[in-house]
C-alpha cells in the first residue's frame, strides 16, 4: 500500500537561461500546471507549489491548486520546503516529496517509488532515488552524478566523478565496464520527513558541496543517512533551456 505524502514544488521566476519559466506554456498548459497534473497523477494527499512571485501563485490557483508565498532569500529548494512545512503546520513525521517545478515529464509512481522507501525505513529522514548507468560515457559525464551505496540501500557518497573507480579499466579519457557492480546515476527527486527539514536548514553549508556543487553533499557532512531506492530507468530530463522546451513540447503534444 501506498504511503500517504504531500508534495511541495519550488517554482521561482527568476531563472538565467530561461526566466518566467514555470509560466511557460507546454502543449496548452502553463509548465507548473503539468507538473501540478504529475503529482496528482501520483495520489499525493497534498500538493503546495513554493513560490517568491505572485504570477506564478495566481497561475497556480487559476488551475485549481494550491500555491503559498514564501521568502526571497532561501538559499536552496529545500529551505523554501522547510518554510512551507512550517506554513502549514504539518507535524514532524509528515512525509513531503520534493517535486521540480520545470519536471513535468516525470513519472508520477516516482513520486510514490521514494515516498515508500522513505516510510518503510527508520534509519534515514531522507530518500532519493537512482537508475543503473548502462553507458560507460554517461559514468564520465560530470553533469551525471553517481552514488555509491552499501549493502543495506544508503548512500555512501555522492559524486560528479566516475565512482567507483575501476582501477585498471579506467583512464583520465574513459573507459569500459567491468560488470563486477552496478552504476548508479542519481535522480534529483528527494522525500523527507519535516523533522530532517528542521535540522537541515540549522547546517550551514558544508566545504564539500561547495567543491562538488551538490548540496546533498551536506547530509553527508552532517553523518546522516540517506535511503536510495533505484528505479528502472533515469526519468526524461526537465526543462533548462529554449531546446528543452521545445523538446518536452513534443513529448506532451498529442498526435
Amino acid at each position: 500500500m501506498s504511503q500517504p505524502f504531500k508534495v511541495v514544488i519550488p517554482a521561482r521566476y527568476a531563472s538565467t537561461r530561461l526566466p518566467g519559466k514555470p509560466l511557460l506554456g507546454i502543449a496548452g498548459l502553463p509548465m507548473i500546471a503539468h507538473v501540478c497534473n504529475r503529482a496528482k497523477e501520483a495520489g499525493a494527499e497534498e500538493i503546495v507549489v513554493a513560490t517568491d512571485d505572485e504570477r506564478i501563485l495566481n497561475t497556480v490557483q487559476d488551475y485549481g491548486f494550491t500555491a503559498v508565498m514564501t521568502r526571497t532569500d532561501h538559499q536552496s529548494g529545500t529551505e523554501r520546503i522547510a518554510e512551507v512545512a512550517q506554513q502549514c503546520g504539518w507535524t514532524e513525521d509528515t512525509i513531503i516529496v520534493n517535486l521540480q517545478g520545470d519536471e513535468p515529464l516525470i513519472p508520477p509512481h516516482y513520486l510514490c517509488d521514494v515516498a515508500n522507501a522513505l516510510a518503510e525505513q527508520q534509519q534515514a529522514g531522507i530518500a532519493t532515488l537512482a537508475a543503473e548507468i548502462l553507458d560507460p560515457e554517461e559514468i564520465f559525464n560530470p553533469n551525471a552524478v553517481k552514488v555509491v551505496l552499501n549493502q543495506h540501500g544508503y548512500a555512501m557518497y555522492f559524486s560528479r566523478a566516475p565512482i567507483p573507480w575501476e582501477r585498471g579499466n579506467f583512464s583520465a579519457t574513459g573507459g569500459t565496464l567491468s560488470g563486477k557492480m552496478p552504476y548508479l546515476r542519481h535522480i534529483g527527486m528527494y522525500a523527507y520527513r519535516v523533522a530532517f527539514l528542521q535540522r537541515y536548514c540549522q547546517w550551514p553549508a558544508s566545504v564539500l558541496e561547495s567543491v562538488e556543487s551538490l548540496e546533498q553533499l551536506r547530509i553527508m557532512w552532517q553523518g546522516e543517512a540517506v535511503r536510495v531506492q533505484i528505479v528502472a530507468q533515469t526519468p526524461p530530463a526537465g526543462v533548462d533551456t529554449l531546446e528543452d522546451l521545445h523538446r518536452v513540447e513534443k513529448l506532451l503534444t498529442p498526435n
